[in-house]
């Protein structure tokens, strides 16, 4: 997208704020669903300002554009924001967000914009604690409006909503009935005590229906919201994908199906006498306009969301299927890629990408990937979340280190992998960053800690050797992953800043990434990343402190050798490093042959 069309499109954005007496205008990263891809439709923020990042809030001004967003992103959206008139505001600790800026540089009674659609019912609370701190004595503070959508008055092509049809998620891979996930969550309803429950989120309504769609890329989940009461349950969908087979499932799951924008209508039918249950970081305002002041909520974290992060033993074994077809395909990969660099071919960045989608494509069940691949050479390594695109990739010329993180959606399970592969000569320096990355992967790895531990406080295992080092990350280590499902699903995340509410608890069953990194800016980027499974210790040593867990590494890749100095690490370290790989090795030598199982042989090897 050229600047001077988002110039324009600022230009044009102003002059609807002016027109409609608002002074600011907030256009955040989110749909109704609050999810983290988007739809199209949704995609407001990027098509204003082209940074193309998945986080990040716009916010316009009479003679101010600026856009908030963390690390993982400040070198592209300085890059993709320059010359535009947006300025890029990190967010890090000392500076103010989005809604401390506008606190400090509106007046009391000036209004700010944002679509209640895209506003989480939290956010709403956060912007109007944040704006009411400027109310003087005898003044109200800054005004939030959020009865329009602005973006209507000027973007005339905005794409359409999806409308792919819905398709279920194969019996065999079920380990429980729709029917049977619904009982579970109306438990928990009689024990919190209310009378509805509301669910937006889309992994929570794929995940209870047993039903996958494909309206937001990479994530197999439809547009829908859904209402639960003791003896109700109805599906708000549009009705054009539903088809007679699938309607037929949800019937005899006990799922009544309405139209997707019924939904607020259905609430307005509340009375004082019932009480709503729901999210307030997945539930938007706009969903609530019509539910009446006086109807009472339970603000808490939606049952669905804990009890799918528990996966079953049925299902992560399915899930350590999914991880064989997966380290098959890459091991297909991996060959092809070395022998066609080994010939003299150039190849790009753009390559990595088409030639992982075809080695998983001919995978037993595979639907998609799960997230769009990183394959950042050198430089482009750096950035956390850098994507190659048709205007923008690099060539794999020259010496350096290439970064490759990708996954893919099977019926059996999700996948999110990353590795590193030394391209020409690689340094002293890059095999010391890529060992001490090693050194913190695997120091969560072979982890054990208290069955219940808050997921956040682990993250100082794995970074302390790093630390030891002076050396950091700006990411979290870890996020939890779903069962054909997000790549990203909480509750649970391994990051030292995050908070810890009760339900970050670890608990068995949940399956999150380990992926410690070094990023030198302008250099190159080293991350290591495997799933694993939390599972109890098998052969507890104490029994009289708790209960133990630690951690099953599910992925099965080699990690490259040839980029690791032996002697930074521990005897402890090679072992675990020598026995991964002893593993990884029987596990995926009977499911390649030819030129991958000799480089399946050759990566395995002991060091």
């Amino acid at each position: 997208m050229s600047k001077s069309i988002i110039q324009e499109r600022i230009s044009q954005l102003r002059q609807v704020l002016k027109n409609n007496e608002i002074d600011a205008i907030i256009i955040p990263s989110a749909d109704p669903h609050l999810s983290e891809y988007l739809p199209e439709y949704w995609q407001g923020r990027q098509w204003l300002s082209g940074f193309t990042g998945s986080v990040g809030t716009l916010v316009v001004t009479e003679d101010f554009a600026g856009l908030w967003t963390d690390s993982r992103y400040w070198v592209q959206a300085a890059a993709q924001l320059a010359e535009t008139g947006i300025s890029l505001q990190k967010l890090q600790k000392g500076s103010p967000n989005h809604a401390e800026w506008l606190a400090s540089h509106l007046n009391p009674g000036d209004a700010v914009a944002i679509d209640g659609n895209v506003l989480s019912l939290a956010e709403q609370d956060r912007l109007l604690d944040a704006f009411d701190e400027v109310a003087g004595e005898d003044e109200e503070g800054i005004r939030l409006i959020t009865e329009q959508d602005l973006l209507t008055e000027l973007w005339q092509d905005r794409p359409a909503l999806p409308t792919a049809p819905l398709y279920a998620h194969e019996e065999q891979f079920l380990s429980q009935s729709a029917k049977e996930k619904l009982a579970d969550v109306r438990a928990q309803m009689q024990e919190i005590g209310v009378t509805h429950h509301l669910v937006s989120s889309l992994d929570d309504i794929a995940w209870l229906t047993n039903l996958r769609g494909s309206d937001v890329d990479y994530n197999p989940v439809f547009l829908a919201h859904m209402l639960i009461t003791a003896d109700k349950a109805t599906l708000y969908i549009d009705n054009n994908k539903v088809s007679d087979d699938i309607a037929k499932l949800l019937a005899d799951a006990g799922i009544d199906v309405a139209e997707y924008d019924q939904v607020q209508s259905a609430l307005s039918q509340l009375t004082p006498e019932d009480l709503l249950l729901l999210d307030p970081n997945k539930v938007a305002v706009g969903t609530l306009n019509d539910l009446g002041d006086d109807i009472g909520m339970i603000e808490q974290i939606a049952p669905s969301t804990l009890l799918k992060s528990i996966k079953s033993v049925e299902d992560i074994e399915h899930v350590r299927e999914a991880m064989r077809q997966d380290g098959a395909a890459l091991c297909q990969f991996f060959a092809e890629f070395e022998a066609r660099l080994n010939k003299g071919e150039r190849l790009s960045e753009l390559d990595v990408d088409s030639m992982l989608i075809e080695v998983r494509s001919q995978q037993p069940h595979y639907v998609s990937p799960s997230f769009p691949t990183i394959a950042g050479y050198n430089e482009n390594g750096a950035l956390p979340h850098y994507r190659a695109t048709e205007d923008k990739f690099s060539y794999l010329d020259g010496d350096g280190l290439l970064l490759i993180d990708s996954g893919a959606q099977y019926q059996n399970g999700t996948t999110d992998i990353t590795r590193v592969v030394g391209i020409g000569n690689v340094n002293e320096v890059q095999k010391r960053d890529f060992s001490m990355v090693l050194k913190a992967h695997i120091a969560l790895a072979k982890a054990c800690f208290p069955d219940g531990i808050a997921s956040p406080l682990i993250d100082a295992i794995c970074r302390a050797p790093l630390w030891q080092a002076q050396m950091d990350y700006g990411h979290g280590t870890g996020h939890g992953v779903g069962y054909f499902l997000n790549v990203h699903e909480g509750p649970q995340v391994i990051a030292y800043a995050a908070s810890n509410p009760p339900e970050r608890a670890m608990k068995v069953g949940m399956i999150s990434s380990n992926e410690p990194g070094i990023y030198r800016e302008g250099k190159w980027g080293i991350r290591i990343e495997n799933l694993v499974v939390n599972q109890p210790v098998p052969t507890p040593e104490e029994t009289e402190f708790g209960h133990y867990l630690n951690f099953e590494t599910v992925t099965l890749c080699p990690i490259d050798t040839r980029l690791v100095n032996p002697d930074l690490l521990t005897q402890e370290e090679i072992d675990w490093l020598n026995d991964y790989h002893t593993h990884v090795y029987h596990e995926l030598k009977d499911r390649v042959e030819g030129e991958a199982l000799a480089w399946l042989t050759e990566r395995t090897k002991a060091i």
